[in-house]
């Protein structure tokens, strides 16, 4: 081969050198930037799931917290149910067969137990004042179905929710009477319902006719935090 044929050779290779070896730089850059980008990624991702699970911890204490606070609650007024994971009161309160009139014998206790759920509650928001806190209170009105008639019963089903619904309603008014006002407390939401002839909680068929009568119920609600 002469001189003449190398030359064109050579000048030949080194062009076609320099493109694969640009060619390889770009690949080589441009998977440096994705592997770089899916490690960010991944990185920001390890970063929310530990500020979340930073704040399901600190949720989590502080609903035990809550909890423990909340145990003052038991006693003579009301009782933890452990099946549907609740406070409830405690005063085995009846009503009239188809009346809402709370009787007056049992007026003083459902004031005292107002009192104390009142006081428990606001030392519980003053103790968790600009952590997310609230508390969710539900009075539930009940009825009781008739034994021997279930013709009238399902007739009076939406009956029985209207009246367990008043009753309900005539213990907040018995409260907000004699100074009990748990709506003034931004941290309480207070419910009202009724269940009628059905609803978590109610006596077995053979204490039907007891089952004239509320409950309340306290859940803690506590929201997002941010670590």
């Amino acid at each position: 081969m002469n001189s003449s044929s190398k030359r064109e050779s050579n000048d030949f290779f080194w062009p076609s050198y320099v493109d694969l070896m640009t060619s390889l730089f770009v690949v080589m850059l441009v998977l440096f930037v994705y592997s770089f980008k899916l490690f960010k990624d991944r990185e920001r991702e390890l970063k929310d799931a530990n500020g979340e699970l930073k704040a399901k911890a600190i949720e989590l204490e502080q609903i035990t917290r809550i909890r423990e606070s909340l145990r003052r609650l038991e006693g003579q007024y009301f009782r933890y149910d452990p099946q549907n994971e609740r406070y409830e009161l405690k005063l085995d309160v009846q009503f009239k067969a188809g009346r809402d009139e709370i009787q007056e014998r049992d007026k003083p206790a459902l004031l005292r137990a107002g009192r104390l759920l009142q006081d428990r509650l606001r030392s519980l928001s003053a103790s968790s004042r600009g952590q997310n806190v609230r508390y969710l209170v539900i009075v539930e009105g009940m009825a009781a179905r008739y034994l021997y008639d279930e013709a009238r019963t399902k007739r009076d089903e939406q009956f029985a929710y209207l009246l367990s619904y008043r009753r309900a309603l005539n213990l907040l008014n018995l409260w907000s009477q004699n100074g009990l006002n748990f709506n003034r407390d931004q941290s309480i939401e207070l419910i009202i319902g009724g269940s009628g002839f059905y609803g978590t909680g109610r006596y077995p068929a053979a204490r039907e006719g007891q089952n004239k009568r509320f409950l309340i119920q306290v859940i803690p609600k506590v929201g997002r935090m941010r670590a």
